[in-house]
């Protein structure tokens, strides 16, 4: 499969901008006057402690949770507005469904039922973003049998499906251990590079963040700080977010 060029900025100052966006449910606050953006062409993180409205504001993003302000979505270089592909937090299916990987792919990407076979094309389409992200060998496997890791993969696979011009992540490192969480954000990283989207992760992975995103948005119902990782993931910041007092390292600038 050929890559995307490399991320071209579209139209507009951000890939998102967030302005002024609230969201209650009933009396209680999830959001308030929440500003911020999404630069073209990095890796944002969304971050901050347990019911801080970080998956709320995604969602708000995707259209799903009705809010008050605006969020603007950018357009690309063509006028359009940027393609979105999500890759979920966890997917809710029957771990004894007799369905392969390929057959889940599938499923998600033909629009006649699955019933009616595969089609040869969608299969081979299938197995080629399998193999993007280095997952062809489990095409043959039951969708109920992999790893949480397996599993990431598998749904980033679909996401790109669409080929997005925004990929959106919702805690992509849950239920992954450490060494599959540096796996899992390194093929990121050489996947937003090759096929030019714009990333936006929610993440709870504090070194996850000071390893591989370029913009920071410290989250506690409304923003708290904004910026490179180094001004964010301070020890006094990270004291005032989470209670606790924390050194993060993080990567250089044109460090890989």
């Amino acid at each position: 499969m050929e890559p995307i060029n490399a991320c071209v900025r579209g139209r507009g100052d951000a890939a998102v901008s967030f302005e002024h966006v609230g969201l209650s449910r009933g009396r209680t606050v999830i959001l308030d006057d929440v500003n911020a953006h999404v630069p073209w062409c990095g890796c944002t993180a969304v971050i901050g402690p347990n019911g801080a409205g970080k998956t709320s504001l995604i969602m708000a993003l995707l259209g799903e949770m009705p809010h008050k302000g605006l969020i603007r979505i950018g357009r690309n270089a063509a006028g359009k507005p940027l393609r979105i592909g999500l890759v979920p937090q966890r997917l809710n299916i029957d771990r004894g469904m007799p369905m392969s990987v390929l057959e889940f792919m599938c499923m998600g990407m033909q629009r006649r039922p699955l019933w009616c076979g595969m089609r040869a094309d969608v299969r081979a389409r299938a197995r080629e973003f399998l193999e993007l992200v280095r997952a062809g060998h489990l095409a043959s496997r039951r969708i109920g049998d992999l790893s949480g890791g397996e599993m990431q993969r598998v749904l980033l696979s679909l996401a790109l499906v669409r080929r997005p011009e925004l990929l959106v992540l919702d805690e992509p490192s849950a239920g992954v251990d450490v060494h599959g969480e540096r796996m899992f954000c390194c093929l990121l990283e050489e996947l937003r590079l090759s096929q030019g989207f714009t990333q936006l992760m929610v993440s709870h992975s504090l070194g996850m963040v000071a390893r591989h995103a370029t913009h920071v948005i410290a989250l506690n119902r409304s923003v708290v700080a904004e910026g490179a990782p180094a001004e964010v993931l301070t020890g006094s910041r990270m004291q005032s977010l989470f209670g606790i007092h924390m050194e993060i390292p993080v990567r250089e600038e044109g460090e890989r």
